[in-house]
């Protein structure tokens, strides 16, 4: 079990992909920039097998926005993009609406 307290120092927010770049060293792996609202950030994710670039670039995502920074295969990521799992595929977890960038998840 977790407890709410530790629950509650997860910076859960809304994102906008600003850019996608393919990992260069990593066939499933996508790099992007995001904007948290309050800065731009690069986080590593693995969504080539189920997004183009295309379908990414200007789409709302939900991000952890203070996870510790991580190396993936080269690649610095400074959060995590949250995603569903269906029969082992990413499937992105996106706001219902419209909201900025910023928005926080409660």
């Amino acid at each position: 079990m977790v407890l709410y307290e530790d629950f509650k120092k997860l910076d859960i927010r809304v994102a906008r992909v600003i850019e996608v770049k393919e990992h260069p060293d990593a066939d499933k792996l996508y790099v992007l920039s995001i904007d948290t609202g309050c800065a731009t950030k690069q986080i590593v994710a693995g969504l080539r097998s189920e997004y183009s670039a295309e379908d990414l670039v200007g789409k709302k995502v939900i991000v952890i926005d203070n996870l510790e920074s991580a190396t993936i295969r080269g690649e610095e990521s400074n959060g995590m993009l949250l995603a569903a799992s269906d029969d082992g595929k990413p499937v992105l977890l996106v706001p219902e609406r419209d909201v900025p960038e910023g928005s926080p998840i409660s």
